[in-house]
């Protein structure tokens, strides 16, 4: 592949980065892969999980109700490992607003975070809410979604500003990002009782520019999708500012954004490899994964930050991606990528 020429940039890019040449990873995209029933559609696919028998929970912005503008715009569902339909989880849900992400823990329970209503709900595998985190506003009041203000507001133990993501620990341990307003992690023991925060808005270590994606690896250690400042943050279990993980690979000179015009040069580098989504492979080697919007690309990482390949651009057909907004890597080599412009769920194989 051709490298865009950035010689003329070197006094700016060094200063922001020295790029890493990395290989392109050789990869499928498994046609069809969810088979939805003739009633049914995906919207702005936003979150995407698998469980331990391999099936597979999209969270879709779709049975919209309402207006054209802050209309509510979630649903969960469930397909088997062999992509086939199984049901919807939670239709009709207190919660539903605006769907985030889904994530599955090792119990198999399925946890939905909604940005719109800034709670996080957990339903068992039956499909039965057995834990509630944060509280939308009342409906009896002049309800609407948290503002921005500057300088923001303070954040308040228990309470979420369009939250993002959640992990656990191996102890149990919950981690919410949190997110669009507030930026910080939240973190909550086993049971559900508070436990700590940390982080603030800023750029400094340990501050988040909205921390977007959160995982954690089999030692405890808590990995931030800090979009904004461009960078994946790893903390220890108590929230211990371990180090930064940046992605800098040469971007190729002709990817064409999914809408919009041809980011300048420094907007072009600034986009790439800020992390969107973020995922920790099972096992005894760990790989984490990470996509950005511009150029499209999904990297894979060793966990000390080594980039050790690439793969996928923007676009809209299958092996492009339009914005992925989650993914679910249930093994090293299997991905599944929720996209939020193309309104689907690619299933990627991918080949050593």
């Amino acid at each position: 592949m051709k490298y865009l020429s950035i010689g003329w940039l070197v006094p700016l890019c060094c200063s922001l980065f020295a790029q890493q040449t990395v290989p392109e990873i050789k990869f499928d995209s498994v046609p069809n892969p969810l088979k939805l029933p003739a009633d049914i559609h995906f919207g702005e696919v936003s979150g995407v999980a698998v469980n331990s028998k391999g099936h597979v929970f999209v969270f879709s912005r779709g049975n919209t109700n309402g207006p054209a503008y802050g209309a509510t715009a979630a649903q969960l569902l469930e397909f088997g490992a062999d992509g086939k339909y199984l049901r919807e989880i939670g239709k009709n849900l207190y919660a539903w607003s605006y769907a985030h992400a889904v994530r599955v823990d090792k119990d198999d329970n399925i946890w939905a975070i909604d940005k719109g209503s800034d709670m996080i709900v957990r339903f068992n595998p039956e499909g039965r809410v057995t834990m509630v985190f944060g509280r939308k506003k009342e409906a009896s009041d002049e309800a609407a979604p948290w503002t921005r203000v500057n300088p923001p507001r303070p954040a308040v133990n228990g309470q979420f500003r369009q939250p993002t993501d959640v992990a656990w620990d191996p102890r149990g341990n919950i981690f919410i990002s949190d997110g669009y307003i507030n930026s910080r992690v939240a973190k909550y023991d086993k049971t559900g009782h508070w436990v700590t925060q940390w982080g603030d808005r800023g750029n400094k270590p340990g501050e988040f520019n909205t921390p977007h994606s959160i995982a954690a690896d089999a030692k405890g250690n808590i990995y931030v999708a800090d979009r904004g400042n461009r960078r994946i943050q790893v903390f220890d279990p108590d929230g211990t500012f371990q180090r930064e993980i940046k992605i800098d690979v040469p971007l190729p000179p002709d990817v064409q954004p999914w809408m919009g015009a041809m980011p300048s040069p420094q907007a072009a580098l600034a986009q790439s490899g800020s992390p969107w989504a973020i995922c920790i492979t099972p096992g005894p080697t760990q790989y984490l994964y990470s996509s950005d919007a511009y150029p499209g690309r999904v990297y894979k990482l060793s966990l000390d930050g080594t980039v050790l390949g690439m793969l996928g651009t923007s676009g809209r057909q299958l092996k492009e991606f339009g914005w992925i907004h989650e993914i679910a890597c249930p093994s090293e080599n299997v991905l599944y990528v929720a996209e939020i412009l193309n309104w689907r769920v690619q299933k990627l194989l991918l080949t050593k």
